[in-house]
């Protein structure tokens, strides 16, 4: 099973962020709180964990890249 990592909503005035940095690769093994990404708004630089368990089957928005709130970031397959 495949979960999203999805990019939150980080406030009222956020509408989108960047990806700063991915702290992991396609393949690796994470846990449920493990940070995998870094990305930054107009006011700060936040890292995303990971929702599950398991390990990192797609990266969707690459490092420098623009996403809204909602998007999906990448994915994890549990198990």
């Amino acid at each position: 099973m495949s979960t999203p990592i999805k990019l939150p909503n980080l406030g009222a005035e956020a509408t989108e962020a960047t990806i700063e940095s991915w702290l992991v690769a396609v393949g690796d093994t994470v846990a449920a709180g493990d940070p995998v990404v870094a990305i930054e708004t107009e006011k700060a630089t936040v890292e995303i964990e990971a929702p599950v368990a398991g390990t990192i089957a797609e990266i969707t928005v690459p490092a420098g890249g623009v996403a809204p709130i909602g998007a999906t970031l990448g994915t994890i397959d549990e198990g």
